[in-house]
């Protein structure tokens, strides 16, 4: 049987930039993905088939995401809690992440940081930046698979089949 660690530790990133692609605002998609942990804690034990896990975490997430646009939604927006989002790194328990973000060569971290911590659409920051759309997806290709070797090379990080990275870090600046 799963637990609800261990459905965080498998999904819990991909939900996080899911979750902030659609709602573009981090301190709502840590509420949002705080709302479906606490529904797939409580729901986890009632899933039949774990094969269908990914499927059923992601239309918990979606459904969240709902709740949030929708008009009743007990949401509220809070300025003063954007500016402190922005302060807080949220990528503490990712192994190095913030420090490989920060290494990576201007063009590639300026492009990964307007569209993935920021949450940019890519038709947007290649406007921003006065690139062509073609050249901005590239950049993001080059960034992530710089960031790929990094996590792989530093921390002994795994890409499994789907391309994703696995493991538990296993390096000296983790520790």
């Amino acid at each position: 049987m799963l637990s609800s660690q261990q459905v965080y530790e498998e999904y819990g990133q991909e939900m996080y930039f899911f979750a902030l692609k659609k709602v573009k605002d981090s301190s709502a998609v840590n509420d949002i993905l705080q709302n479906s942990f606490v529904k797939i804690h409580r729901h986890l034990p009632s899933l039949k088939e774990e094969s269908k896990l990914r499927a059923w975490v992601f239309r918990i997430v979606r459904n969240e995401i709902a709740n949030y646009f929708n008009d009743e939604s007990s949401y509220q927006y809070d300025p003063e809690l954007e500016n402190k989002a922005e302060q807080h790194e949220f990528f503490e328990d990712v192994c190095c992440f913030d420090r490989f973000i920060h290494d990576l060569p201007a063009i590639y971290k300026e492009v990964i940081v307007l569209t993935y911590l920021k949450g940019k659409k890519q038709e947007d920051v290649a406007s921003s930046l006065g690139l062509g759309l073609a050249n901005v997806k590239a950049r993001i290709r080059r960034a992530k698979s710089l960031l790929k070797d990094r996590f792989q090379e530093c921390c002994k990080f795994d890409v499994n089949k789907e391309g994703k990275l696995v493991g538990s870090p296993d390096c000296t600046s983790c520790d």
